[in-house]
């Protein structure tokens, strides 16, 4: 005998886990989730959830551990936990990194009205939720952030040239995307749900600078509260900072500049692609007087196409950079793809030249342009293809 179908028009069960003898037991209304992004943290899951422990202590929270793959057992060991303590959750991602869209996708997962950011390192103080979360909760603030700046924090755990990096990137994203906060690189904040959700369909998602995106992204100013604490040393593991997340933050800041009105990306490739161009004159002007002209041309040109294919590869697609001997492969196939925008570019600017009523100028640049799509387009393909 068969049951007859549910009505329509019937209210949605309650989403539940299953239990003992097949027992549907609720799952529990969490009023915080904290997201943490994993790459090799192994030696820090457990520390971490015991810190968050003790500093949540009679709050209702669960954390996310969002993995992009981790080689050293990552995975494995929040499973571990997760058998442990019922608050504990795995999201693991093959084939794609990022704090930003680690954060993202985490937050996305839960239902809790609150969603904290903290790195995995315990260099982020965790005892700072509970005032986070307070300032959420009673409306002073839909974004509490954790500030190394503001009056009362410090950055003991920055070392080296970290401390300018960071300072010099903190400006750049005041003047660049209007932030007016102490920290916007700080990785350790709390959100409102209903903030995140207005924003989350304008995030960028680039690199590792989620609040910077955040901020620049929301259809409206965002009450923020700024609240102060040290950066701590990292307690296992090694950094995670390289040039790497240098350039995925320039092509956050130039996204969000933008408005995502031109990808970042292209804009980095005409960038690179200028500073080809002067490289390319100024090693004409010093050779053309011992060679014949064709002859220095040619070399100026393949002197300007090496550099830009290194620079892109170092800064345009910094995620995708290539390495050992596929680094030949790729020279070998950034010459032979900027050879035929080349004869693009001289093509289109001469048959734009030669039409009724043409202006020199802007048939260069239309042949300029044809040009610089046509490479950045299939270098993206072949040369530097995911």
């Amino acid at each position: 005998m068969t049951s007859a179908p549910p009505d329509p028009a019937d209210p949605a069960p309650e989403p539940a886990t299953t239990g003992g003898a097949g027992r549907a037991v609720p799952r529990p209304p969490y009023a915080l989730t904290v997201v943490v992004p994993t790459l090799n943290e192994r030696d820090n899951v457990r520390a971490l959830h015991a810190a968050l422990a003790a500093a949540l202590d009679g709050e209702s929270w669960e954390v996310v551990f969002v993995d992009d793959d981790s080689a050293d057992g990552t995975p494995g060991e929040v499973a571990a936990l997760a058998a442990e303590a019922g608050n504990v959750r795995l999201l693991r991602r093959i084939g794609r990194r990022g704090l930003s869209t680690a954060f993202i996708e985490g937050a996305l997962s839960s239902t809790a009205p609150v969603i904290a950011c903290i790195d995995a390192d315990l260099q982020h103080d965790e005892r700072l939720l509970p005032a986070m979360l307070a300032a959420i909760r009673n409306g002073e603030a839909e974004v509490a952030i954790g500030s190394r700046y503001a009056a009362g924090g410090g950055e003991e755990g920055l070392v080296g040239g970290r401390k300018d990096v960071s300072r010099y990137g903190t400006r750049l994203a005041n003047w660049l995307v209007g932030s007016h906060v102490t920290d916007p690189l700080s990785g350790f904040f709390a959100i409102e749900r209903g903030a995140f959700e207005d924003s989350v369909r304008r995030l960028s998602g680039i690199g590792f600078k989620i609040l910077v995106d955040i901020l620049a992204s929301a259809p409206r100013p965002l009450k923020i509260v700024e609240l102060p604490y040290t950066f701590r040393p990292r307690h296992a593991g090694a950094s995670k900072f390289d040039s790497l997340v240098g350039a995925e933050y320039l092509q956050l800041l130039i996204d969000k500049a933008l408005r995502g009105a031109v990808p970042a990306r292209f804009v980095l490739f005409c960038v690179v692609g200028g500073s080809g161009l002067l490289l390319h004159l100024g090693v004409l002007w010093a050779i053309h007087g011992w060679l014949d002209f064709a002859v220095a041309q040619a070399v100026a040109t393949l002197v300007a196409m090496t550099s830009n294919f290194f620079l892109n590869n170092f800064l345009t697609y910094a995620d995708r950079r290539l390495k050992g001997w596929r680094v030949l492969w790729g020279l070998g196939s950034f010459y032979a793809i900027c050879s035929v925008g080349a004869v693009a570019n001289v093509g289109v600017a001469s048959f734009l030249y030669r039409s009724e009523d043409a202006f020199w100028g802007l048939a260069g640049l239309a042949g300029a342009l044809v040009g610089a799509v046509w490479n950045f387009a299939v270098s993206s393909i072949v040369t530097w293809r995911k």
